[in-house]
């Protein structure tokens, strides 16, 4: 099984590319799942998502979408600024409040729920001496996290991506989140020295560089950077990977092209899978 879609459906500026004239922001999702069947919640980073808004997402889609999301900016972050929090990250009473409720409401989507992302920020050395560290706080984190939930683990020190790390994650049967990231190796050259499969799915995003988009536009409604090169590497590691796993997942940010759709169509087309007749999503 092979999944494709975006960061987020609520973008305005795909009216008229993505989403018909006249579509209401609340009509987005319904619309959304005609074209795609997997979506990645970004709003859940910012704060545990009310019940009535994920019982209403659950309405919206059929039973063979999955709706993937972060965990909390409190449960992750921890910082009121840019800055994180390493002293409460994973181990607060925040934190472990936050899990448990982000957790129950997720939950309201039964089947249609995809893998929750910790998605972690960059660390300097005053957060976390390094690598040791941090895995000595989110190996017994995820030790205690249920299992009736898929899980995926996102880091931002290009350094820590190691098979120290990805032994954790495999312990746990959790997935080692590839990244396609500015300033991040490309997971295609990791694969060259060390297993990346760390569970039973693989789970990718496409993030891009936000200041070489947003240099050229704030709309998001058209692709403005030619992201060929990149893609066609991406098809090949997934191609190379997903043999390995029942399911796989892949999402795309507005950054990383300009418009996303549109990234997922290419990338599509470059994996040989869905309708290519489709030509509601515009490049």
């Amino acid at each position: 099984m092979l999944r494709l879609g975006t960061s987020s459906w609520s973008e305005k500026g795909w009216i008229g590319p993505f989403y018909p004239p006249g579509t209401k922001p609340g009509d987005f999702l319904s619309f959304y799942a005609t074209r795609f069947d997997t979506v990645e919640a970004d709003t859940t980073y910012y704060r545990v998502p009310d019940r009535d808004l994920v019982r209403g997402w659950s309405i919206k889609v059929p039973e063979r979408f999955r709706l993937a999301a972060k965990f909390p900016r409190s449960i992750v972050h921890c910082g009121e600024t840019e800055k994180p929090d390493a002293t409460r990250v994973l181990c607060s009473d925040v934190a472990a409040r936050d899990t448990e409720r982000f957790l129950e409401t997720m939950a309201i989507l039964g089947p249609k729920c995809g893998p929750l992302v910790l998605q972690f920020p960059y660390f300097n050395q005053s957060a976390f001496a390094g690598l040791r560290a941090f895995l000595d706080r989110l190996d017994p984190y995820l030790e205690r996290l249920p299992k009736a939930f898929r899980y995926g683990v996102e880091v931002r020190n290009k350094s820590w991506i190691t098979p120290e790390l990805t032994d954790v994650l495999r312990r746990h049967r959790v997935a080692l989140v590839l990244v396609d990231l500015a300033y991040m190796p490309h997971p295609a050259d990791l694969a060259a020295s060390m297993d990346l499969v760390t569970a039973d799915f693989l789970y990718v995003r496409l993030i891009g560089d936000r200041k070489a988009v947003e240099e050229k536009t704030k709309t998001f409604d058209r692709v403005v950077l030619d992201q060929g090169a990149r893609l066609d590497r991406w098809a090949e590691l997934i191609k190379t990977l997903s043999v390995r796993v029942p399911e796989t997942s892949v999402y795309a940010n507005n950054h990383y092209a300009g418009f996303a759709p549109a990234t997922v169509r290419d990338l599509m087309r470059r994996l040989g899978v869905g309708d290519e007749s489709d030509q509601r999503v515009s490049s």
